[in-house]
């Protein structure tokens, strides 16, 4: 989402005449896009801005702006914190910084703000389809920063993902925290599925993706349209979060052990061969080793093609930060961790070697070490050498090697 965020900011950029620079001293305006889903995140932009702070003194007509999840409803503490920083501004809202840009250099950007399409967007791009969440899980500061549960027009997001292919984009991952929530605010029958048939619908579109879905909100229809859309592409991101029933009730997952597990097994019945990938927290507030394990578990038993793993942060202003006790050591997360991690690779290796010898389709996005980059429809990051010009190109490849992380192919066509 931050990602989504930054590049519409860029093309509004773009319109008021400017170009991206490398190096942030040589930038005229200077933008962190931030993130406090975790401490880590909330950490590495803290000291960015630390860094920051002695260019400023250098280049003191630089503007600084500061975006995103750090910015709450009131940043004055952050002002007191960072007062060399000139702009705060909360997710999506734009208007503060091209108001600054405006005012020094004399320029109207109210054009800029109604039209905040990327101009360059990638091969592989985002387009934000539902902001915010209204769930309120106990560990999350999401909610508190963007805000409630709000989609967007259909018509309006269609119309878009169709400019940004006429730029490029080859494929477009339909974003939201709860993006399989998409239409339920909005009037009439409208939901994820009804998003996902008319997008596929947009000329020259070559792939389809949504994340993140929550299992409250996957419906059958939303899986009918994965399964026979030739667009969408076969993978469901679902993060389960825990493998314990009372830690997913302490976290206010709303759903049990056993029918997250009914969901994974229905969603595979109904896609054939679909990849799934999910996220789960360790060292959550109570969390005993005896409730890890059935973490532990479930990833060796469902076999996800991906797990996400983050160690429990105590964010502030979450329930869980003011009624629960951070109890689990950092000695024993970082272990968990580890575990888990050992666990889901020997996983993705065993799902990986089944591929040997398969042709997959492959839509390439990058060059690595002289060797084309690209992503199967299952999300699986692949690798093959060929001499002709082939980025947004989709090609078949034939598995030759594979490991955890990746494959390797020939070119079959």
């Amino acid at each position: 989402m931050n990602k989504a965020d930054s590049e519409r900011l860029a093309g509004a950029l773009e319109h008021l005449g400017m170009s991206s620079v490398s190096n942030p001293r040589e930038a005229d305006v200077v933008v962190l896009n931030s993130c406090v889903v975790r401490q880590s995140a909330e950490d590495r932009v803290i000291g960015t801005l630390g860094h920051m702070k002695s260019i400023k003194k250098d280049r003191k007509e630089q503007i600084l702006a500061l975006m995103g999840c750090m910015v709450g409803a009131n940043s004055k503490d952050l002002s007191k914190r960072f007062p060399h920083v000139d702009v705060f501004m909360k997710p999506q809202q734009f208007g503060p910084l091209l108001e600054v840009i405006g005012d020094r250099t004399g320029i109207d950007v109210e054009g800029c703000l109604s039209n905040l399409v990327p101009t360059h967007p990638s091969i592989c791009s985002f387009v934000p389809v539902i902001h915010g969440c209204d769930l309120m899980c106990t560990f999350c500061i999401i909610p508190f920063r963007r805000g409630r549960q709000i989609s967007r027009p259909l018509d309006e997001i269609v119309a878009e993902v169709g400019s940004m292919v006429n730029r490029g984009m080859k494929e477009v991952t339909l974003l939201g925290q709860t993006v399989d929530a998409y239409g339920h605010d909005l009037e009439g029958e409208v939901d994820l599925a009804d998003l996902l048939r008319d997008v596929s619908n947009v000329k020259d579109i070559k792939r389809v993706r949504f994340l993140t879905s929550h299992p409250n909100f996957m419906s059958q229809r939303i899986l009918d349209m994965v399964r026979d859309s030739e667009k969408v592409c076969e993978h469901i991101n679902l993060p389960v979060q825990a493998g314990d029933d009372a830690i997913l009730h302490a976290m206010r997952r709303r759903y049990t052990q056993r029918e997250y597990i009914e969901m994974i097994e229905n969603i595979r019945k109904t896609i054939p061969g679909v990849a799934i990938t999910t996220d789960i927290i360790v060292g959550f507030p109570g969390e005993t080793r005896e409730q890890f394990k059935k973490s532990l578990d479930l990833i060796t038993d469902l076999e996800f093609d991906k797990v996400h793993i983050a160690a429990y942060s105590t964010r502030p202003g979450t329930y869980a930060q003011r009624n629960l006790t951070d109890d689990v050591s950092v000695e024993e997360k970082k272990e968990r961790l580890r575990e888990l991690e050992e666990t889901q690779k020997i996983v993705s290796a065993r799902n990986n070697e089944k591929l040997l010898g398969q042709e997959l389709e492959v839509l390439v996005d990058g060059a690595k070490d002289g060797q084309w980059r690209g992503r199967t429809r299952t999300d699986k990051i692949a690798f093959f050498t060929d001499a002709r010009e082939l980025m947004g190109r989709v090609v078949k490849i034939k598995v030759s090697r594979t490991s955890p992380w990746s494959l390797g192919g020939v070119i079959c066509n």
